[in-house]
């Protein structure tokens, strides 16, 4: 049995394929349209889903959509009339949309897909729960889900067990931790649903004591906060629910200063705001969970939704909460929807029995070698061949560790917004210059944000603070946690300003060849941790072809491409001889 999950219209468009209750493939269509955060309908993504396990539409028994389109658009029209007549300009630019393409979801899959089998339609936050619950490692488990907003709810927790989820209680729009975020996001200056990772990172910088902080306090009075964690949020400091911008000119009096401009120098007090914007975020956070263990008696927690890629918070939820397990899906906000959706529609509208637990993130296109070495050819780009993974493994961590800095294309590509070492940019994170050189070079970003590291799971609790056993979400990336004092100064360019990293782990299992360099590059240094950051730059996506790699390290700081058995080298291929209008993306 076949079915496709879908999820699109409104940030991060993606399809999932599941065969039987278990996963074929799922991929962002991003990741095809190189349009980050695309909203588009995902027919590239579903096309690639097909292609990849040889079927056509005509095979897939389901397809399962990832929200109620009519139950959103209650809640917008309801907005919208409680607003009124302050709604009316954002309301007259918002139902053409509506009119002409989301209620029509039925009829895009029908005619774009040429598909005339059942539809399902799930509820936003039913398929965030699903698809952190059913392709979890627990028969049974308390769920939490915690976003911006799908139809209506924000925020919902319940339980879990074998194929049925209940979910018990939930917070409606427009109260919610995750737009308290993006508010927050926006006034200082980043774009919403893409840069909130951005302010999760520039508050390590800021004043961590709540005592000292005069923002944690003055952001106190936006949010009411009740000891089970449920919370109510002071609207008048928001413009959300009418306008299409979030933060209103009495928060901005309250924060002492106009919304700060798109891409200004982060003063002090920008980072005490995001660093008071983290302390209540991860305040509301442990009263809920802890209320959720109180009202499940369950050790095992699963989370999804956009505020489960927290990672800073993420790493404490163990030491602070009652739970003993935790998991947390790779693709946490709305890309993940539609792999839920497709698992629920399997394992609980259908009944089928749970067969599958994710254990790895690599889900996406790959690449066969004589295809990247046809492209290599007949664009005449100059490369070498390894001779086999030993030789690989040999010679790339050497450079690596004589601080070359590596375009690394492996395998499949990622499922979700983290690198996981299949389309990673990796460097050495011994070099304490490291981290400026990829700030300004190659990502060319903001010079306060931090790298992560990447270390084989069997030497994490030798460097870092983190949960005994390392929990599966280290695998995606999805865990700060400190880094023992002893190894700071000579991993600094993975250090963050507060002592921590954002961790991720590798088992063999899960990626050999990583795996074995990483252990390669330890064996150089004595250090067997390696800087992992994706494969872009600053505002693109995660490159997916071989075309998007060459691109990319043409046009930045990579010195190099391992791509395959194949390396490229920069320098091999001067910029002058690069015209990338003269190459058909493929």
């Amino acid at each position: 049995m076949y079915i496709i999950g879908i999820g699109c219209y409104y940030h991060d468009a993606s399809a999932c394929l599941i065969k039987d209750g278990r996963i074929v493939a799922a991929v962002e269509e991003e990741r095809f349209t190189r349009k980050k955060h695309d909203t588009s309908f995902p027919t590239h993504s579903i096309n690639f889903c097909l292609k990849y396990e040889g079927i056509t539409i005509k095979d897939v028994d389901y397809i399962a959509f990832y929200e109620k389109p009519f139950l959103k658009f209650e809640r917008l029209l309801s907005q919208h009339l409680e607003e009124f007549p302050k709604s009316l300009k954002t309301f007259l630019n918002s139902t053409p949309s509506w009119l002409n393409e989301k209620l029509r979801v039925t009829r895009a899959i029908r005619k774009k897909l040429k598909y005339k089998g059942d539809i399902f339609f799930v509820e936003h936050h039913m398929a965030h729960a699903a698809s952190c619950f059913l392709i979890s490692p627990f028969k049974k488990a308390a769920i939490f889900t915690v976003d911006g907003v799908g139809e209506w709810t924000t925020t919902s927790y319940g339980i879990g067990e074998g194929n049925n989820i209940h979910l018990l209680k939930e917070i409606r729009f427009p109260h919610s931790i995750g737009l308290l975020y993006s508010t927050l996001t926006a006034y200082l200056g980043f774009s919403v649903n893409n840069s909130e990772y951005k302010v999760m990172g520039l508050s390590a910088w800021g004043d961590t004591n709540k005592k000292t902080n005069p923002y944690y306090k003055k952001l106190k009075k936006v949010v009411d906060i009740k000891p089970d964690g449920s919370y109510a949020m002071d609207m008048s400091y928001f413009v959300y629910q009418y306008k299409d911008r979030m933060p209103s000119e009495k928060l901005c009096k309250l924060l002492g200063g106009p919304i700060t401009k798109r891409g200004a120098e982060m003063t002090q007090r920008h980072k005490d705001i995001a660093a008071a914007l983290q302390m209540i975020t991860e305040e509301m956070m442990e009263k809920i969970l802890n209320h959720i263990y109180d009202e499940t008696k369950c050790e095992n927690i699963v989370m999804a939704g956009g505020v489960g890629l927290n990672s800073v918070y993420n790493g404490k939820i163990l030491s602070q909460t009652p739970f003993k397990n935790i998991w947390i899906q790779p693709a946490s906000g709305d890309g993940g929807t539609s792999l839920g959706a497709a698992f629920y529609a399997y394992n609980t509208i259908l009944g089928k029995k749970r067969v599958f637990v994710m254990e790895d993130a690599y889900l996406g296109p790959d690449y066969p070698t004589s295809y990247i070495k046809k492209f290599l050819d007949h664009y005449k780009i100059k490369y070498s061949t390894f001779r086999n993974e030993k030789d690989l493994v040999q010679k790339v961590a050497k450079m690596i560790h004589e601080n070359t800095i590596v375009g690394w294309f492996q395998g499949r590509m990622e499922w979700g917004p983290r690198a996981l070492g299949s389309r990673s940019i990796l460097s050495n994170a011994c070099n304490r210059d490291m981290q400026a050189i990829l700030n300004l070079k190659v990502k060319h970003r903001e010079k306060f944000r931090p790298f992560a590291p990447v270390v084989c799971e069997d030497d994490a609790t030798k460097y870092f603070k983190c949960d005994k056993p390392v929990p599966a979400p280290t695998d995606f990336m999805l865990m700060v946690y400190p880094i023992i004092k002893q190894w700071r100064e000579k991993i600094p360019a993975v250090t963050h300003v507060d002592g921590s990293g954002r961790l991720q782990t590798i088992r063999r299992h899960q990626n050999p060849l990583y795996y074995d360099l990483i252990k390669e590059f330890g064996r150089l240094s004595g250090i067997p941790i390696l800087i992992n950051t994706s494969f872009n730059i600053r505002g693109e996506p995660i490159v997916c072809s071989p075309y998007d790699a060459y691109k990319c390290m043409m046009g930045t700081g990579i010195d190099c491409l391992v791509m395959d058995k194949f390396l490229i080298k920069r320098a091999d291929n001067p910029r002058d001889m690069w015209d990338s209008e003269k190459y058909a993306n493929d």
